[in-house]
């Protein structure tokens, strides 16, 4: 009886010790540390990002004569930040991968907080000198939050055990989601302190001056609170043995940090130096992560879209329906506080819950299931919206509208709003990640600008705009099925990045060979 047998070889990874202790760690007070300190900058950069469309109208009951704001202001005012994070993004996520994460960090810590606080002065009253000064700070802001984007997740995504790492890079992104409703609420404590103040009474506009300016320069103070924390972290562990490819500081920095010998292997500098050091542009590069880059990117950019319109043109969208009174009718600051009271009930019933069930759920259900789920029903919701849009108009079904609103961003941040800013941090090589990152989220922000761009100068009707926004969501369904799950493995077997060993099956001479023995019956 003759029988044929395959022997097939077998593949094992190579794994650094100091990277297989991260992966296995329990979880400890210093990841819910690297979570405060890294999340206190998305706090600032949503605080920052979100609060200027809450006192946009009240520069224009200010300073333009007939109260509102030019189209081409409104659109600097709006986006100027954006334009900055786009640069930001790149530039800092290029100088993450080059120069480390640590060192980068505080630098756009330290220019988030001198531009925060700069955004709030003037060197004049004038318009033209007011909206000049605030689009300049405002501007280089954005470039510093821009470099916050890849470098919290990164840093999140390296220090992260593999079993938690998707709910710990959520929770630093939540944070934005506490700044977006901070803003709502430092508006309308403001607001609400110089309306009952007297002055307000015989000096309405000079007063209501102080609080747009109150409210940007508020944006410092978290920046601050961590500051002094954010310069105690070491640096990540992969970015110090991959990159830096010294095993042994690696070694040491996480012994001090999970508080667990880690033993330095001498040997395994062999692994570190095998590594493909194929770059950005290269054709290997193109050919193991092109499309991945590209659908992280386009995810991201659809995603802002909708997202930061939804946002920025909450009080347009609302009004619409005939949510907020004549502004004419009312003080500058009573329309200021309305607009807040309403982005504050948003963010409550709907962003907030949004980012808590993510934290819950992403290491169970996976990236992709939440980013499919979450861009089609925010589709969903969106028509219907849209569809009915006059119907919602009556003042008994306002609620409703505002309502079925939430639900809208409820499922952004249980969705894709959450999940494009954690995979790009788990997909791409150490030696990419900060820089593939930074692209991804450079789309996002385009979008964004796109997004401001169709609410100021397109003049179609508000039903049409969010039929637009719903179509966004479609795509962004095409470009998640090309991407990946990366839920529960090591970053390093994702991007496949450590030179793999070969290992012969047991009692075989042969690698990879079939061969033929014969068993003799009798």
């Amino acid at each position: 009886m003759v029988h044929s047998v395959k022997c097939e070889t077998q593949r094992a990874r190579k794994q650094i010790t100091v990277l297989q202790a991260l992966d296995v760690a329990r979880t400890q007070l210093y990841h819910f540390t690297t979570i405060i300190i890294a999340g206190m900058g998305f706090f600032t950069d949503a605080y920052d990002l979100f609060s200027i469309c809450l006192v946009t109208d009240l520069l224009g009951r200010i300073y333009y004569s007939d109260g509102t704001l030019p189209s081409n202001v409104s659109v600097a005012v709006n986006s100027v930040a954006l334009f900055g994070t786009v640069i930001g993004q790149i530039f800092f996520g290029w100088l993450g991968d080059r120069m480390g994460r640590k060192r980068i960090y505080g630098i756009t810590l330290k220019l988030m907080v001198l531009c925060s606080l700069a955004s709030g002065l003037s060197f004049h009253h004038n318009s033209k000198c007011v909206i000049g000064t605030l689009c300049f700070f405002r501007f280089w802001l954005g470039f510093g939050i821009g470099g916050d984007y890849p470098l919290s997740a990164t840093i999140m995504s390296e220090y992260a055990n593999k079993r938690t790492r998707g709910a710990f890079i959520a929770a630093v992104f939540a944070m934005q989601g506490l700044g977006n409703l901070a803003a709502g609420a430092v508006v309308l404590i403001v607001s609400a302190k110089f309306m009952n103040a007297q002055a307000y009474k015989t000096d309405k506009f000079g007063q209501a001056d102080y609080v747009w300016r109150i409210v940007l320069m508020f944006g410092a103070v978290p920046a601050l609170l961590t500051y002094y924390w954010r310069m105690r972290m070491p640096e990540t562990a992969r970015y110090t043995a991959l990159i830096a490819k010294n095993l042994k500081q690696a070694a040491s920095d996480m012994t001090a940090v999970l508080d667990i010998e880690i033993p330095v292997d001498t040997e395994e500098m062999d692994a570190v130096i095998k590594q493909d050091n194929f770059g950005l542009f290269s054709s290997e590069f193109l050919h193991r992560h092109g499309r991945q880059l590209l659908a992280t990117t386009m995810c991201w950019f659809v995603l802002d879209i909708v997202f930061y319109s939804l946002n920025l043109f909450l009080k347009d969208i609302f009004k619409g329906i005939g949510w907020f009174a004549d502004a004419s009718k009312m003080g500058p600051l009573e329309q200021t506080y309305k607009i807040a009271h309403t982005q504050a009930i948003i963010s409550l019933s709907g962003t907030l819950p949004g980012y808590i069930f993510t934290v819950l759920f992403i290491d169970k259900l996976g990236r992709i299931k939440i980013q499919l789920m979450g861009f089609t029903m925010m589709t969903i919701f969106m028509l219907g919206l849209a569809g009915p849009y006059k119907f919602w108009s009556n003042s008994s079904m306002h609620v409703g509208f505002a309502i079925m609103y939430a639900f809208i961003f409820f499922f952004a941040n249980f969705g894709p709003n959450s999940t494009t800013f954690i995979l790009p941090t788990e997909i791409f090589p150490t030696r990419l990640r900060s820089t593939c990152h930074g692209i991804s989220g450079a789309g996002g922000k385009i979008g964004a600008i796109i997004g401001v761009l169709w609410f100021v100068y397109c003049r179609t009707s508000i039903q049409n705009s969010l039929l637009m926004l719903a179509g966004c969501n479609l795509v962004g369904v095409m470009f998640t099925l090309v991407l990946p799950e990366s839920k529960g493995m090591s970053l390093e077997d994702i991007t496949g990045e450590i030179e793999e060993e070969e290992e012969l099956s047991a009692g075989s001479p042969v690698t990879g060979a079939e061969f033929i023995h014969s068993v003799d019956l009798s």
